[in-house]
């Protein structure tokens, strides 16, 4: 899930890269029915990245989604039909990582008590959030696995360990300090003035700055290394979080 925060705009957006980093399943192959609830908890997932960025703005003074209602576990507000749910379901179904989109959030720049600090804050929430999940569904696969006698193949531990991957690949990608991405929040909270406009001012280009991102990363294999390596070190960590091997 890519997250596309604009400072200079009433607009937050959220969109996934939702298995860039993830390895393959055991299986070789996504049956049907392991792709209908793969979608099901991804898009859970972005709707939680959308709650959690809606919540931290509320909080940090900008109540502009809350009073929308996108303060909520119901993933139905942050659906959209194509970039959520057919677009993924398509690029899964040829074996290619899930890309998509989720309905945008409105944040109010200025209502914020510290605009620059606080979209920085608003912006982390969103790969915390799938942080936080990814410990949720490791600790549903260790589950599985260790009591309940699932193996690598069946259904649920297939939708278990994608789901826990997907949102690792999500929390990585989010951190990449590219315009829109939500590292550039944090990037544009620690440049100096001189250099933060100018960089802000990618953020116009930012749908192409995110295919030309995951074209490079598909073409250029140190690229996608990192993505891989950073979701690794974010899996051992959670395997440590979660106890490590039962």
């Amino acid at each position: 899930m890519l997250s596309r925060l604009r400072p200079h705009t009433p607009t937050l957006c959220a969109a996934a890269l939702c298995a860039a980093a993830a390895p393959q399943l055991g299986s070789g192959s996504i049956e049907i029915l392991q792709i209908a609830f793969v979608v099901v908890f991804v898009v859970i997932s972005l709707a939680l990245h959308e709650a959690a960025h809606a919540w931290v703005a509320w909080k940090c003074g900008d109540p502009t989604a809350k009073d929308l209602g996108r303060i909520t576990l119901n993933p139905l507000p942050s659906i959209d039909p194509f970039m959520t749910i057919i677009l993924p379901g398509m690029l899964m179904l040829m074996g290619m990582p899930a890309f998509g989109g989720a309905k945008p959030v409105p944040v109010s720049y200025h209502r914020l008590r510290h605009p620059l600090r606080d979209m920085m804050l608003v912006a982390l929430a969103g790969p915390a959030t799938n942080f936080l999940l990814a410990i949720v569904f490791l600790l549903g696969l260790k589950v599985a696995f260790y009591l309940g006698d699932y193996q690598q193949g069946d259904l649920l531990f297939e939708v278990l360990q994608f789901s826990l991957y997907a949102n690792l690949a999500l929390t990585t990608f989010n951190l990449i300090p590219v315009p829109p991405l939500d590292g550039s929040r944090v990037m544009a909270w620690l440049l100096p003035p001189g250099l933060r406009e100018p960089y802000q001012e990618l953020e116009r280009f930012g749908l192409f700055l995110i295919f030309a991102l995951v074209a490079l990363l598909r073409m250029v294999p140190g690229l996608n290394g990192l993505i891989v390596s950073g979701s690794r070190q974010l899996f051992g960590f959670v395997d440590l979080l979660t106890g490590g091997a039962w």
